[in-house]
């Protein structure tokens, strides 16, 4: 299997979950095991399932944590906009980690599709 760092996918994702540790740097302390931390953990999420499924050393493995981050992408997406509607980020850094997240969540579904189909396994081996 792939070493995970050579993975686009994984550095955007690890782009991401930094992104989520500076956001939240400004939130309010009474929010540190709230929103804080709910948000820091699907961010941190992404990256380490798919580091975990490329040590699993197999493509169907991969897929299953594959979809496991992508889980962790739509509650982070949630969790953006939650952040937003309450008035702990302002709307430019909302629409920058939107748009982050957003194309995390097509390339783990590229990466996703490609793993199912017949030429991807192939690809993704070392």
């Amino acid at each position: 299997m792939k070493d995970y760092r050579s993975l686009k996918v994984w550095e955007k994702a690890h782009q991401l979950a930094c992104r989520v540790y500076t956001a939240t740097r400004s939130f309010p302390r009474d929010e540190i095991y709230g929103l804080t931390s709910q948000m820091r953990r699907a961010g941190v999420s992404i990256p380490a399932n798919i580091a975990e499924g490329c040590g699993r050393g197999s493509d169907p493995e991969l897929a299953r944590f594959l979809a496991i981050a992508a889980g962790s992408v739509s509650e982070l997406l949630y969790l953006v906009l939650l952040a937003r509607d309450l008035g702990l980020i302002e709307e430019p850094q909302h629409r920058e980690l939107e748009e982050h997240v957003a194309e995390v969540k097509r390339m783990i579904s590229r990466l996703t599709q490609t793993l199912r189909s017949s030429d991807g396994a192939k690809s993704c081996k070392l």
